[in-house]
């Protein structure tokens, strides 16, 4: 076949770097798509919209959206190897795209470096006989219990536990006062030594400063040689969730109550009837794209360092596939052991059911201190939020690093250990108003408003510039340079999803997350209207690089407004194969020969590197 003559010494770039193999990709890959969400926000997604039913949603638009633009992306990144900024070369008047992508993930990566602190926090008290939630402590105030507080009214005076000979309490006389469980009060008054509200930030808290440090050197030492270190930890880091999954979900099974929780979250109690609600959709899809991380610039990162004749759809259908199993998986794991939980507390299911930080933090070790050898589950537990966030974070610093030695080849491909410091230090001082004691108010506001419409919007305008504006047809001719000749019906399927599927799910999405917005809160505590003003700011100011990129190009570039902006949807003469010697007849010819002739008055410039520039 043609595509393969040069697949061992043609794809090799000794000037960008490649995988050292194929095992270091899917693992990096699979460790950047497979973050908190797949354990703490789709269990409880399919709970609340009906459980097994939801995986038909779930799995509905992870064909029609998810798979569909994985590969998009993947394959885009493989083609020009290069990070988010720089394949907008093929439509210049969007770069502005990926310049707003590596915003987004400069903020995530700020976010998932301050839930580290907390996993780091949580797995270094666990090294103790007994679990430091497992009862009231000095800590802890008068509201801390393990079951709600009984009292009888009796004449306008409240008595607890009231009783006298063989006469109960009316039940109209009953009141039930409620506390707080002993990990949340561990949670709220040590771990976090939370605030009233966001607007009173309190002084650092500094262990958390210190796990905080501590993530930030653990990413930094890993990516310190860029994937050649990164591609050899992920060994470690991608694979170990897997084991303490499988350890949790086979201890999880023989506690007494599992089948209760298991049952709760996908079996006899699935509600197939939740499936005409448009909500269980809209879940089912926005769960498809964030668990993905669709549209935060990583996979194109990752992609930019295969070898030009990898076969990306191979990869897309493992990644996507594992993905979606590991979020089955965890719902298995979590599910037995709260239903254990609900067992002991002699409660619903349901009610001892979370969501995000409450999951992970408050019921899941709630839940593990009432298990014999309890630091060692909990040990476990950490330890796998500790590395399914480092894998997330490898590929958010990867991204910044990768845009800025593209960029400034000249200045920084010799110094990428000096530039992976200089970022892990950078994210470490933005985190620290992260480690304050309103902190997780910061931490929130990000999760509901960075993570939220920006990166729809950003996969959106994705399918706009490629597809309608670059041109589907055009793109596929890219792809099957890298892939080999393709019929017809081999590409019917994705040009259906490219065209019309996927973009038509991602505005509804959209539309219907707009219409039922509801200001986030962290749990009863509301944000003052100065706080949800800085999240509209903050998704403003990530989508405002677009217009303003667009607007600065629209200037320097020569002729009518017309002819500027059709020349500007056009692609870039940069935009081609990294090495020449894979620009076939399709760039080589028509494209790399006329890139050429421009230069000819100029020094020659090395035939193996694009050219550096920004813009």
């Amino acid at each position: 076949m043609k595509q393969n003559v040069h697949a061992d010494e043609g794809d090799k770039s000794s000037g960008r770097g490649n995988w050292a193999n194929k095992k270091e990709y899917i693992l990096s890959t699979i460790g950047y798509a497979v973050g908190l969400g797949n354990i703490w926000r789709f269990p409880y997604l399919a709970y609340k919209n009906g459980g097994g039913a939801f995986l038909i949603p779930y799995f509905v638009m992870l064909v029609l959206a998810g798979i569909p633009l994985y590969f998009l992306e993947s394959a885009l990144g493989q083609f020009c190897s290069q990070g988010p900024i720089q394949v907008w070369r093929a439509v210049p008047i969007l770069q502005g795209v990926g310049v707003a992508t590596v915003t987004v993930t400069l903020i995530l990566s700020i976010y998932y470096n301050a839930i580290m602190a907390y996993s780091l926090y949580y797995l270094f008290a666990s090294f103790q006989s007994s679990l430091p939630w497992f009862d009231c402590f000095s800590w802890t105030n008068s509201n801390c219990s393990d079951s709600p507080k009984v009292y009888c009214n009796i004449s306008g005076s409240l008595v607890a536990n009231w009783s006298q000979g063989n006469i109960t309490c009316p039940s109209s006389h009953v009141i039930l006062v409620p506390v707080q469980s002993l990990s949340e009060q561990y949670w709220d008054r040590v771990a976090l030594q939370r605030s009233a509200g966001i607007e009173e930030t309190g002084p650092i808290v500094w262990h958390l400063a210190l796990c905080l440090l501590l993530s930030s050197i653990i990413v930094g030492a890993a990516l310190i040689r860029g994937i050649k270190s990164s591609g050899k930890v992920v060994y470690f880091t991608a694979t170990f969730p897997y084991v303490v999954l499988v350890i949790l979900l086979i201890r999880g099974v023989t506690l007494e109550g599992a089948r209760d929780g298991i049952e709760f979250y996908i079996g006899s109690q699935s509600n197939l009837t939740k499936l005409a609600e448009a909500q269980v959709w809209k879940d089912a899809a926005t769960q498809t794209f964030f668990s993905l991380s669709i549209g935060g610039g990583g996979v194109m990162t990752l992609a930019s360092y295969n070898k030009f004749h990898n076969n990306a759809l191979k990869d897309t259908l493992a990644v996507t596939l594992t993905n979606a199993g590991t979020s089955v998986l965890a719902g298995f794991a979590i599910f037995s052991i709260l239903g254990h939980m609900a067992h002991v507390y002699k409660m619903p299911v349901g009610e001892v059911v979370k969501e995000g930080f409450g999951l992970a933090f408050i019921a899941y070790p709630d839940a593990l201190s009432k298990l014999p050898v309890s630091p060692l589950w909990s040990f476990l537990f950490f330890f796998m939020l500790l590395t399914v966030g480092l894998d997330s974070q490898f590929g958010a610093v990867e991204v910044i690093t990768t845009c800025l030695i593209d960029s400034f080849p000249k200045t920084f491909t010799s110094k990428h250990a000096t530039l992976t410091i200089l970022i892990s230090v950078f994210i470490y001082l933005l985190g620290l108003p992260c480690v304050t004691q309103a902190g997780i108010y910061w931490v929130t506001l990000v999760d509901q408003f960075v993570a939220g419409w920006v990166m729809l919007i950003l996969a959106l305008l994705e399918i706009i510039g490629f597809i309608y504006i670059y041109g589907g047809n055009c793109f596929i001719m890219d792809a099957e340079m890298m892939l080999g000749k393709k019929s017809c019906s081999y590409w019917f399927w994705w040009r259906a999803c490219w065209f019309f599927i996927s973009p038509c799910v991602i505005v509804v999405i959209l539309i219907w997350s707009l219409m039922t917005f509801i200001p986030p809160t962290y749990g009863k505590v509301q944000y003052p209207a100065w706080a949800l003003a800085l999240g509209w700011c903050m998704e403003a100011f990530i989508l405002l690089w677009i217009p303003l990129i667009a607007l600065y190009k629209l200037i320097r570039v020569q002729g009518t407004p017309w002819e500027r902006v059709k020349s500007l949807c056009s692609a870039s003469e940069h935009w081609h194969p990294y090495l020449d010697v894979h620009c076939g007849e399709r760039y080589a010819e028509e494209h790399c020969r006329r890139r050429k002739n421009r230069n000819l008055t100029r020094p020659e410039p090395s035939v193996n590197i694009i050219s550096s520039s920004w813009f």
